[in-house]
């Protein structure tokens, strides 16, 4: 989520799954406003974790689709384009999740 953050992400969320997901533990999910935003930010989440010496074990979507993925195991990032936020709805999705974290 720092990382993320740092790089000026909107509306940082973290979802405790547990209790209502069977495939991650968490998730993140955030916003950038510009196709070059959610690169610096998916850039940055991926080399901070790296640095911690942690590979994420699926990646998944492109910048022009609004919607990237990052695949931990236990950890999933979503960062979206705020369109695609809206449209996919996912903190609506996994509203029985426990919200641990919000940064506006």
């Amino acid at each position: 989520m720092e990382a993320a953050a740092d790089k000026q992400a909107i509306d940082v969320v973290l979802l405790d799954t547990r209790e209502v997901c069977s495939f991650a533990d968490y998730f993140v999910i955030c916003s950038g406003d510009s196709e070059r935003q959610l690169s610096t930010i998916y850039d940055e989440v991926g080399h901070r974790l790296k640095q911690a010496g942690i590979l994420p074990d699926h990646r998944e979507g492109t910048i022009d689709s609004g919607w990237l993925l990052l695949d931990f195991g236990a950890v999933i990032v979503h960062i979206f384009a705020p369109f695609e936020r809206e449209y996919y709805q996912l903190d609506e999705l996994w509203s029985q999740a426990k919200p641990v974290l919000r940064i506006q």
